[in-house]
């Protein structure tokens, strides 16, 4: 009876109704819950998971979005969305997690390499909240950046040239529909560009690369070669506040939203975005893809002190769905105070997953 039930409500509950009991939390992870909601069309839902750093420990803290059961609307002017970010409990996490190194596919949250140096690829599945092995890279990475295009992920670095102690670009292929590597990495010698601590994002149905020295470079997979693509698109690399949706790149500040016109090769504002708070200057802000929409993150550039010595900061949200007539106009659905956090904290990376 509680898998019928709860196969019928939204997933954004499951998180809060997983703290009722253990067996709750057993069965909200359950195969057969699954399965329920697939035949009742309840599957392919969108759910977002943010990961933070709590300092001076190194460990990543994930959360994701939920609603609260026991929301309630008083008056326009003060109403809740009623949604917050819950802890997502992550036995055995891998220690380490960066923004670059961290993609999502379907159900899972890949994390490609893990610190500097390493081989090792963990990923996180959403339905369970656990984390299992893939196969490990195949070439070890000094600094890595990692993209998804037609659910294969890119991943671009250095590696070692040979015996010798000189590096060079090295950017391997792995395909998460058949859990393998491609056997040889695509030839990278023609870019002539460092990949060194480089950012990538996927647009325009191929995986751009930002250089370290400011070039961009494009792998067209279809004709198997390398573009020079220009410098305008790097401007994203400023901040992690980055992210594509439907094959668009939209990058946003505490004062600013824009998207990559990819004919043009040039920056747009993102029209719209009425009822927007002011987002203070010194705010972190990230940007995630939300199904189609974007979530955009931030803090306030003020702390508030709790009894014991700590200091915290609120961290915000809003869910902006995007409409595109000639310009790409943003209307916002919902903002509101969705976690806080203790002062010494840094935003690691957004993503969203399919259930």
């Amino acid at each position: 009876m509680l898998v019928s039930i709860f196969a019928r409500i939204s997933r954004l509950y499951y998180p809060t109704l997983s703290l009722v009991s253990k067996s709750f939390r057993s069965l909200l992870a359950s195969p057969d819950l699954y399965k329920a909601r697939s035949l009742l069309g309840r599957s392919n839902e969108t759910c977002l998971y943010v990961c933070f750093r709590f300092f001076p420990g190194p460990k990543p803290h994930w959360f994701t979005l939920c609603l609260k059961p026991d929301r309630t609307l008083t008056s326009r002017k003060n109403k809740s969305s009623g949604y917050v970010l819950a802890t997502v409990p992550t036995p055995h996490s891998p220690p380490h997690a960066k923004s670059s190194s961290l993609v999502a596919v379907g159900s899972d949250i890949y994390n490609i390499g893990g610190s500097d140096g390493t081989l090792t690829v963990s990923i996180l599945d959403c339905l369970s909240h656990t984390w299992r092995e893939a196969p490990s890279l195949r070439v070890k990475l000094v600094s890595l950046s990692a993209s998804v295009l037609d659910r294969k992920i890119y991943v671009a670095g250095r590696c070692k040239d040979g015996y010798s102690n000189s590096f060079k670009n090295s950017c391997q292929v792995f395909d998460t529909k058949t859990q393998v590597w491609d056997a040889e990495p695509i030839p990278c010698s023609e870019t002539k560009c460092n990949f060194y601590k480089c950012e990538s994002a996927c647009v325009d149905g191929k995986f751009h690369l930002v250089t370290t020295q400011g070039e961009v470079v494009a792998y067209d997979s279809q004709q198997g070669r390398w573009d020079h693509v220009g410098k305008e698109v790097s401007k994203f690399i400023v901040t992690d506040s980055y992210c594509e949706i439907d094959n668009v790149l939209y990058r946003a500040g505490p004062r600013e939203f824009k998207w990559y016109d990819t004919e043009v090769r040039g920056w747009k504002t993102l029209m719209g975005l009425v009822g927007l708070p002011r987002i203070p200057l010194l705010s972190s802000v990230i940007l995630a893809d939300y199904g189609g929409k974007i979530a955009f993150l931030w803090d306030d550039d003020s702390s508030s002190y709790r009894p014991g010595g700590k200091y915290e900061k609120k961290i915000w949200c809003a869910v902006i769905a995007l409409e595109r007539h000639g310009n790409i106009w943003g209307n916002v659905e919902w903002f509101d105070h969705v976690l806080t956090v203790p002062l010494t904290y840094n935003f690691v990376k957004g993503l969203a997953v399919t259930l």
